[in-house]
C-alpha cells in the first residue's frame, strides 16, 4: 500500500544532460580495462558531455553484478574524493537501469539536484554461471518453471530459458524460427555503425541459421554475448538544467517503471511468463499512462535482446503489436529502418554486448544520442520519442519513456560545452576521422602511448559548426563526433582545409599564418598534429585537395541492365537538380555486381552544387548501397520492394540509413522515363 499524506503532484521533472560509454569488449580483451579504468572513461565522458565537473554531483547510484561490496566507490574516487554518498545497486542484467531508476528519484524527489548513475562489469568469457553454490540459488523458482514444461538440458540455463520461451510462442502463435534469426540479423546490420559495439559484422541469414545451436531454436549469432565495458548518465533537475544552460541537449525522462514478477511466472506454468513477459507489460502500461504517450508516438526503442526469442517477444509485452503478431511485425520491417520503429539502432545486447551492470546506461545513452540527433549514421530520422526497456531474471525491469525536455532549443547549443551542431556525413573531412577511429581500433594503446593528449576538432561546414573530439589520452582512445568541446588542444579550421591539411596538400605552417588554422590551449600537443594524418592505404580520399587521385579501372557501363537508372537520374539532375540536392542532401554509392561477376561503382552525388552522377568510383558516399545488376534495376523500376530486399539480403547498405530511406526520392519517375 502507498504512503499516505504524499504529495505525488510536488514531482519535479527530471533530465539526462550527460551521457558516456566505453566500447564494450570481448572479456580480457584489453589490457589495463579492470572496472576502475572502464567507469574512469565512462564517467569522464558523461561529465564532459554534460560540461561540468565531478563536484557538482551531490549522489552517485553505481551498478554492478559481478564485484565485492564497495565496487562502486573505488570506481568513482578516480573522479572526485568529494564526500558524497554512494549506492550500490545489483539488480542481475537491470542493474544498470535500477541504477538510473535510483537516481531518477533522488532528483524527482527533491533529494538531490544533480546525480551520477554508473554501470561497469567485468565479466568472465563463456556463457553466464553461479557464483555461489554454497547457498539458495535466487533462480530456483524459474528453474522449476523450466524443468516442468520443457525439461532442462545440457547447455547454457539462461539460453534455455529464453529458448524454451520461444518454443511456447511458436506453438501457441506459429511463429517460425526464421522470425528469431531475422531479429538477429537486423541487429547484428545495425551494429555496423556503432563504435561502441563490441561487435560490427554483419551476417546472412544462412549464417546465422547455420551457427551452432544453443538451445533451440536459438543459435549461437541470436545470443548476447559476454562483456567488459561501463556506461554512465548524469541526471539533473529543471534548476540545475537552467542554471547551467543545458537546455540544447537536456532529454527528459517523461516516465520511468520498474516492476517485479507477479503470481503468474509460477502459476501458469508458461516459459514467455517465466521470462518475464507479465512484468514488462504491467511497466509498460504504467509509463504510457504516466506519460500520457500512444505506442504510435514512440519513434525509436532500446529493448533487452539477451536473445533474439526476447526481442520478439517483447514487442508484444510493450505493445509494440497484438500478442501473437510479433512475428508478423518482423516481416513487415517494423522494427528496423523505414519501418514502424527503429529497435535496437544501437546493435542491442546480441551485438554490442551485455556487460550486466552497463546495459541498462548504455540503452539510455543510445536513446539519448538519437533523441538529441547525433547518433550519427545510426540516426533515426525525426526521433522525437524513445522507449527503453532493460529486463533482469529473478526478477526485476525497467522500462521508460523519454523525449527532448526543450525541443525549441533542440540545436542550439546554448551549453556551458557546446557540442556539434551538424551531422557528421555533412562534412568532407568526414573520411579523416573515421580512418583515425579504425587507425585506433587497431592499435589504440600504442597510439595513447605516443601522443597523450585530447584534440577537439571544430571545423566549420557548409551547414554549419561540427565538433570531433579525438581522444588520445585515455584506455584504447576513442573518437566522437557531437562531443563536447573540451579537450587539450582546440583546432578550429573550414571543413575543406582540415582535409587538405590531413591529407598532406596543405602545410600546416602556412595553413597557421594565413590564418586558416586556429589553435587554442597545448601547443606542443598540437605539434602532434602530423600523428594523427592518415597514412599511405587509407580510404581518405585527396579529391578537392589537388593531391593526387586514385581511382579504380572503369568497366565500360554497357555491361549492366541497371546503367539505364543512372541515366534517368543524370537526366533528373540535368533538368531540376538544385531541388533535388537541395531535398537529399546525400552522396549515394552503388556498387553493383553484373551477371558476369565484374563489379561496377556509380556515385549519385546529391549533395553538392546541382548533383552528378559518375561511374567507376571511387567508392565515397554518405551511404553505399550494395546489390546485383537484376536486383537493383527491380527496386528501381518498383518491381521490388525495399524492405523486402533488405531483410533477404537482396540489398546490404552500409553508412547513413536515414539517407538510404531517401533512396525513392532519385527513383525514375513517370512517363517520361524510358525504363
Amino acid at each position: 500500500m502507498a504512503a499516505t499524506g504524499v504529495n505525488r503532484t510536488m514531482k519535479r521533472r527530471v533530465f539526462i544532460v550527460g551521457v558516456g560509454m566505453t566500447k564494450f569488449e570481448k572479456p580480457g580483451r584489453r589490457e589495463d580495462f579492470d572496472y576502475p579504468q572502464m567507469a574512469k572513461e565512462a564517467g569522464t565522458k558523461a561529465l564532459q558531455d554534460a560540461g561540468i565537473t565531478y563536484d557538482k554531483i551531490e549522489q552517485a547510484c553505481v551498478g554492478y553484478v559481478y564485484g565485492d561490496s564497495t565496487c562502486g566507490q573505488r570506481a568513482l574516487y578516480q573522479l572526485g574524493l568529494t564526500g558524497i554518498p554512494v549506492y550500490n545497486v545489483n539488480n542481475n542484467c537491470a542493474t544498470g537501469s535500477t541504477a538510473l531508476v535510483m537516481a531518477k528519484q533522488l532528483v524527482e524527489g527533491g533529494i538531490a539536484d544533480c546525480v551520477l548513475a554508473l554501470g561497469f562489469e567485468k565479466m568472465s568469457s563463456g556463457s553466464l554461471k553461479a557464483t555461489y553454490h554454497d547457498r539458495t540459488n535466487p533462480l530456483d523458482q524459474h528453474v522449476k518453471v523450466l524443468a516442468e514444461t520443457y525439461g532442462i538440458t545440457h547447455g547454457p540455463i539462461a539460453a534455455q530459458m529464453f529458448g524454451d520461451a520461444g518454443r511456447e510462442h511458436m506453438e501457441k502463435y506459429g511463429t517460425k524460427p526464421e522470425h528469431f534469426a531475422k531479429i538477429a540479423w537486423k541487429n547484428h546490420k545495425h551494429s555496423t555503425n556503432n563504435p561502441y559495439s563490441q561487435f560490427q559484422d554483419e551476417y546472412t541469414l544462412e549464417q546465422i541459421n547455420n551457427s551452432p545451436m544453443m538451445s533451440d531454436p536459438l543459435t549461437k549469432l541470436q545470443c548476447c554475448p559476454t562483456s567488459d565495458g561501463s556506461a554512465a548518465a548524469v541526471i539533473a533537475s529543471e534548476d540545475f538544467v537552467l542554471k547551467h544552460n543545458l537546455q540544447g541537449q537536456a532529454v527528459e525522462v517523461l516516465a520511468m517503471d520498474m516492476c517485479t514478477d507477479l503470481p503468474s511466472v509460477f502459476d501458469e506454468k508458461s516459459c514467455i511468463k517465466m521470462v518475464g513477459y507479465d512484468m514488462s507489460k504491467k511497466a509498460a502500461d504504467k509509463v504510457f499512462a504516466t506519460a500520457g504517450l500512444r505506442r504510435e508516438d514512440v519513434d525509436v526503442v532500446e529493448l533487452h535482446d539477451c536473445f533474439s526469442c526476447n526481442e520478439l517477444i517483447t514487442y508484444e509485452a510493450l505493445g509494440l503489436c497484438e500478442p501473437g503478431k510479433g512475428g508478423e511485425m518482423v516481416d513487415r520491417g517494423d522494427n528496423t529502418y523505414g519501418g514502424k520503429y527503429v529497435i535496437n539502432p544501437s546493435g542491442g545486447l546480441i551485438s554490442k554486448g551485455h556487460p550486466l551492470g552497463a546495459t541498462g546506461l548504455a540503452q539510455c545513452a543510445e536513446l539519448c544520442w538519437q533523441l538529441r540527433g547525433i547518433a550519427s549514421k545510426r540516426q533515426v530520422p525525426r526521433a522525437r520519442v524513445g522507449l527503453q526497456h532493460n529486463i533482469g531474471l529473478g526478477g526485476a525491469v525497467v522500462v521508460a519513456l523519454y523525449r527532448h525536455g526543450f525541443p525549441q532549443l533542440q540545436g542550439r547549443q546554448i551549453q556551458a560545452v557546446p557540442a556539434s551542431a551538424s551531422d557528421e556525413t555533412d562534412f568532407k573531412c568526414a573520411p579523416v576521422f573515421q580512418e583515425i577511429r579504425r587507425n585506433l581500433d587497431k592499435d589504440g594503446a600504442s597510439w595513447v602511448k605516443k601522443i597523450k593528449g585530447i584534440f577537439v576538432f571544430k571545423v566549420k561546414g557548409a551547414n554549419g559548426e561540427g565538433i570531433w573530439m579525438v581522444d588520445a589520452k585515455n584506455g584504447n582512445g576513442s573518437v566522437a563526433f557531437g562531443a563536447p568541446a573540451k579537450g587539450d588542444v582546440t583546432i578550429i579550421i573550414a571543413d575543406e582545409d582540415l582535409l587538405k591539411l590531413m591529407t598532406g596538400s596543405l602545410n600546416p605552417q602556412e595553413a597557421f599564418f594565413q590564418g586558416k588554422l586556429k589553435l587554442q590551449g597545448n601547443m606542443g600537443l598540437a605539434m602532434k598534429l602530423k600523428d594523427l594524418q592518415p597514412k599511405g592505404g587509407s580510404d581518405v580520399s585527396s579529391a578537392g585537395t589537388g593531391g593526387p587521385k586514385v581511382q579504380p579501372k572503369v568497366e565500360p557501363v554497357s555491361g549492366f541492365k541497371s546503367a539505364a537508372v543512372f541515366e534517368e537520374i543524370k537526366k533528373a539532375l540535368e533538368k531540376d537538380g538544385a531541388n533535388l540536392v537541395n531535398k537529399i542532401k546525400g552522396v549515394f554509392c552503388f556498387k553493383v555486381k553484373g551477371a558476369d561477376g565484374k563489379e561496377g561503382i556509380w556515385i549519385v552525388d546529391a549533395k553538392n552544387g546541382s548533383g552528378s552522377v559518375t561511374f567507376g568510383g571511387p567508392a565515397n558516399g554518405d551511404v553505399t548501397l550494395n546489390m546485383n545488376d537484376e536486383d537493383l534495376l527491380s527496386l528501381m523500376t518498383g518491381k521490388l520492394n525495399p524492405q523486402q530486399a533488405f531483410f533477404q539480403g537482396k540489398l546490404k547498405i552500409q553508412g547513413n540509413m536515414g539517407l538510404a530511406m531517401k533512396l525513392k526520392d532519385i527513383q525514375p519517375k513517370g512517363a517520361g522515363s524510358k525504363l
